[in-house]
């Protein structure tokens, strides 16, 4: 392969305590947790607005948050949906005991209220968020980070800072440090979400839409037979969120696969619009209003971490004296093709295999943050250190939030107590996160 060399000066910026690539529900809780702690925190994102899938990719669910007895996601997660809550930016179904006690229950919530309210935590909490911004190279040498190189529409920047925490998703600040990653060679699918109006949700509540999902695939109705079909759900009086079509086989670690992505896509939406129009019964006037801005996805590159959270301690409901966190959801892997084969085999791991009874938990370690032996880089959210099917129940927005959080209130400490991210104090650690409102029995 042919190279082109390219060398030259740009400006460096220096007096930042922290620095956040990714503004999603990890990155934007690592940097208002840190920032409330006293450091100066800057927060790039690569699109326009903070809360990543949960905005730009219009996911807009909470997954589960509580045990079906009491909640277990705590902290800053906690706040934003209470927030959200008192401001009438919650589904018109919701009530408190979705986020406070219901076993396997989604927070639907609107995707604007999501924005203007990290803005706003953000703003309060004195961190430098710039959008439109990426991490595009690292100046890294035994496993310390020395800087950043980041793009946006001034050019380029070199930005020092004492700790980094990779938010990214995808370990894209990880990968560039070469830290050690790994990636999943039959990784999920993502999905392309979209919002619509027109609906008689009175009508749509009262039918099963897997049921006409199957007479649809056995009529011909899709180009791809997908059984897999999250659905359509109430977000708003008159705004439905729709999780449905899986973009197999477009890989979200190169950009041919994201684009390719996009665009078969935006096909499923039309084509579930056109399902709905015709198998659902109060669907005949459904509109659609847009479709996300960022491909949906589930699975792409993970750290070799301190410690790697594996299926035999989610059975096993472990906790850890380092725990950061708990958790009940169960191994949502969604299928990776159409086969019968593979759709048995998504049902039997959600319902009989990975799914965790009413008042039960498993912990979130901290050493899944910390890629092995690095000195001033975490990570959070579906980037961490845990197998393939423990990770289909963490990659989620709470869990992320969890684990942005702890990356924050850990790099302050490291900072304040000069300790590396691999050896910090963790008694303090968790001290601190219950201080903050975590939930750690």
């Amino acid at each position: 392969m042919n190279k082109y060399k390219l060398q030259r000066d740009i400006l460096i910026e220096d007096g930042y305590d922290i620095v956040v690539a990714g503004g999603g529900p990890a990155g934007s809780a690592a940097a208002i947790c840190a920032a409330r702690l006293g450091a100066k925190v800057l927060l790039v994102e690569a699109t326009g607005c903070l809360g990543g899938m949960g905005t730009s990719g219009l996911v807009t669910a909470f997954d589960p948050m509580a045990d079906g007895e009491k909640g277990l996601v705590g902290g800053l997660m906690r706040e934003i949906v209470e927030t959200l809550y008192e401001r009438g930016e919650l589904g018109p179904q919701v009530t408190p005991d979705f986020w406070r006690k219901n076993y396997h229950c989604w927070t639907q919530y609107k995707v604007e209220g999501l924005k203007k309210l990290l803005d706003e935590l953000t703003d309060d909490a004195g961190v430098e968020v710039r959008l439109f911004t990426t991490v595009i190279e690292a100046d890294a040498d035994a496993n310390t980070i020395n800087g950043i190189v980041i793009h946006n529409i001034e050019g380029l920047k070199y930005i020092k800072a004492k700790t980094f925490i990779d938010c990214t998703g995808d370990g894209v600040l990880a990968d560039l440090c070469n830290a050690e990653c790994r990636t999943n060679p039959e990784f999920m699918p993502g999905t392309l979400c979209s919002l619509h109006a027109g609906i008689n949700w009175e009508k749509l509540r009262k039918q099963n839409q897997h049921k006409l999902l199957e007479q649809a695939i056995k009529e011909g109705h899709f180009t791809q037979p997908d059984r897999h079909l999250p659905g359509m759900t109430r977000v708003g009086n008159a705004i439905g969120y729709l999780n449905g079509g899986h973009l197999f086989g477009k890989d979200a670690l190169t950009c041919k696969g994201r684009s390719e992505g996009m665009a078969l896509g935006r096909k499923l939406v039309k084509e579930y619009v056109d399902f709905y129009r015709k198998y659902a019964d109060g669907c005949q006037d459904i509109e659609l209003v847009i479709t996300a801005a960022l491909m949906g996805v589930r699975e792409t590159r993970r750290i070799v971490g301190e410690y790697e959270l594996t299926f035999e301690d989610y059975i096993a409901r472990r906790q850890f004296p380092d725990q950061i966190g708990v958790f009940n959801k169960f191994v949502d892997i969604h299928v990776r093709n159409c086969t019968d084969k593979e759709y048995e085999r998504f049902l039997k791991e959600k319902d009989d295999i990975g799914r965790l009874g009413v008042g039960e938990c498993f912990g979130i370690p901290y050493g899944i943050i910390v890629p092995k032996g690095w000195n001033n880089l975490w990570v959070a959210g579906r980037c961490n250190s845990s197998d393939i099917q423990v990770h289909g129940s963490i990659r989620v927005m709470p869990a992320a939030a969890m684990m942005g959080q702890a990356a924050g209130t850990a790099a302050v400490q490291a900072i304040r107590t000069s300790q590396s991210a691999f050896d910090i104090d963790t008694n303090e650690l968790v001290a601190t996160l219950r201080q903050q409102g975590a939930y750690l029995p």
